[in-house]
C-alpha cells in the first residue's frame, strides 16, 4: 500500500507542515523519520495556527495514528510539553501517538555542549538551536547514546548516565564549567518517565505490520535536503538526513515500500543560521519578504535570511531525492513586487554551473545569474485553480518547472488548508 514520503528541497521552513496537514485526511498513520525539536512544522486550520515541533503534523486530524520514529532524537522535556499544549488546546494525543524504542534520548548535557560548541566557533558558528540535536546524534553514533527503551528500567537508565558521565565531567572541565551530578541529569530526565512510557513501542514492527494491513502512511522529515547531514552545505547543515533516504533507516522500513516523493519548495528562498545562500537578498527586498513571509523560524523565533527561487540549488534536491512530484508554497507573498527575478545557473571560476556544487562555502566565489519576470501585483488568496491565477503568476510557475524539470502540482496561494491548488488531484491521494 502507499507510502508517500513529504521532503524539503531547500533549507527547511519549506512549507512541508501544510502539505502534509493537507494530505493527512486520506492517510493511516503519519510518521516522523529524523530531526528533532530544532525544527517546526506550522499548520493553519480555520485561522488557528498551530506549531509542532516533534509531533508529526498528522496528529491534527482525530483518526490519524502517528509515530515519532528512531531517527528522530527526543528531548522528553519539549515532547511532554508539546503533548500537553495540544491536549490543551483540545487536540487528543496520546491514544494516538507512538515513540520509537529505538529514538534516541536529548539528555540535559547536549544542551549544555551545543551551546558550548557554538560559543567556541566564534565568527564560524554554523547556526545551530543550542538544543543538543548534534551532540545527541553524535552520542549516538559514538555508541554512547540513551534511548527511548532505556525509560522501561530505571537501573538500567542510571547505570548508562553514570557510564558516560566521566567523558562529560572531563570535557564540561575541559570548558572550564562546573562539574555536574549523576543525581540531578537523571532526576530531571526521569520526571516525564511516566508521561513516555506508555508511548513507547517497537516502531518497524507498527509501520511495516500497517503497511501489510493495506494502511495509508505519510513520512514526514524535517528540515530540507540541502541541509542534509551528507548531501548539503556541509559543514552548515544539519546532524541527519532529511533526504528520502532517511526514511527507510529512520523508520525502520524497506525501499521497496516507498510509492511517492513529494518535494516541497518556497516560491522564493529562505535559510536559518549560517551558511552559504547564493541568491540572499539585502534592502530593500529582503527584509519585506521576511515581513511578507512572516519568515521568522517556528521553533526559535529567528530571522530567516530571504532570497531568490534558486533552481541551481533545487536541482541538486532533485537528483538526490528521487521526487516524484513538486508543492510550490507561498506564492502569494509575491503578491507585490512588480518584478521576480530566478536565479538559472552560476558562474564560477568563469565556467557556467547548473548544480549546486559540493564545498561551496564562500558565496564570492558565485555570481548568481538571474531572469526577471514581471510581477502580478494582485492577490492570489482566492484562486482554486491555476486558470483562476493572473497570466503573470501562471507565467512564473510555468518558467519554475522549465528551468528545473519538475512539475508544481500543488500550489499555495496563502497559509490556510483551503487555499491551494491542484493541478493533479489524483496525484495526491495517499
Amino acid at each position: 500500500m502507499p507510502l508517500v514520503v513529504i521532503v524539503g528541497c531547500q533549507w527547511g521552513d519549506e512549507g512541508k507542515g501544510k502539505v502534509i496537514d493537507f494530505l493527512a485526511h486520506d492517510a493511516d498513520l503519519v510518521a516522523r523519520y529524523q530531526g528533532g525539536n530544532n525544527a517546526g512544522h506550522t499548520v493553519i486550520v480555520d485561522g488557528r495556527r498551530c506549531v509542532l515541533h516533534l509531533i508529526p503534523s498528522g496528529i491534527l486530524h482525530p483518526n490519524l495514528k502517528c509515530l515519532i520514529g528512531g531517527g528522530v532524537v527526543v528531548d522528553p522535556q519539549a515532547l511532554v510539553e508539546e503533548v500537553q499544549a495540544l491536549e490543551a488546546s483540545g487536540v487528543e494525543v496520546r491514544p494516538r501517538l507512538f515513540v520509537s524504542e529505538t529514538a534516541h534520548l536529548i539528555m540535559p548535557y547536549h544542551r549544555k555542549l551545543d551551546h558550548m560548541m557554538e560559543a567556541r566557533r566564534g565568527a564560524n558558528k554554523i547556526g545551530t538551536t543550542g538544543r543538543g540535536i548534534g551532540c545527541a546524534y553524535a552520542d549516538k553514533v559514538a555508541r554512547q547514546g540513551i534511548r527511548a527503551l532505556d525509560l522501561r528500567d530505571k537501573d538500567r537508565f542510571v547505570n548508562k548516565v553514570k557510564t558516560f558521565s566521566p567523558y562529560y565531567q572531563h570535557l564540561f572541565q575541559s570548558y572550564g564549567e562546573d562539574p555536574w551530578r549523576v543525581d540531578e541529569v537523571v532526576d530531571e530526565v526521569w520526571r516525564y518517565r511516566d508521561d513516555i512510557a506508555p508511548l513507547i513501542v517497537d516502531g518497524p514492527t507498527m509501520i511495516n505490520g500497517m503497511l501489510r494491513g493495506g494502511a495509508k502512511v505519510l513520512a514526514e522529515g524535517a528540515q530540507g535536503i540541502l541541509l542534509d547531514l551528507d548531501f548539503g552545505t556541509y559543514p552548515f547543515v544539519t546532524s541527519s538526513n532529511p533526504s528520502p533516504g532517511g526514511v527507510c533507516t529512520g523508520l525502520g522500513i524497506s525501499p521497496r515500500e516507498v510509492t511517492r516523493v513529494v518535494g516541497v519548495v518556497k516560491a522564493y528562498s529562505t535559510r536559518v543560521g549560517a551558511g552559504p545562500f547564493v541568491t540572499e537578498l539585502d534592502e530593500p527586498i529582503g527584509p519585506k519578504l521576511r515581513e511578507w513571509g512572516a519568515e521568522f523560524g517556528a521553533t526559535t523565533g529567528r530571522p530567516r535570511r530571504c532570497g531568490w527561487f534558486d533552481c541551481v540549488a533545487l536541482r541538486r534536491s532533485l537528483q538526490i531525492g528521487g521526487i516524484t512530484h513538486l508543492a510550490l508554497m507561498k506564492l502569494d507573498v509575491l503578491d507585490r513586487l512588480d518584478e521576480i527575478k530566478v536565479c538559472t545557473h552560476y558562474i564560477i571560476g568563469g565556467k557556467r554551473v547548473d548544480m549546486l556544487p559540493f564545498g561551496l562555502e564562500n558565496i564570492d566565489e558565485a555570481e548568481p545569474i538571474y531572469e526577471t519576470f514581471p510581477g502580478w501585483e494582485s492577490t492570489l488568496g482566492a484562486a482554486r485553480s491555476f486558470e483562476e491565477l493572473p497570466e503573470a503568476a501562471r507565467r512564473y510557475v510555468l518558467a519554475l518547472e522549465e528551468f528545473v524539470g519538475a512539475r508544481m502540482d500543488f500550489i499555495s496561494v496563502g497559509p490556510d488548508r483551503k487555499e491551494t491548488i491542484f493541478r493533479s488531484k489524483e496525484l495526491f491521494v495517499v
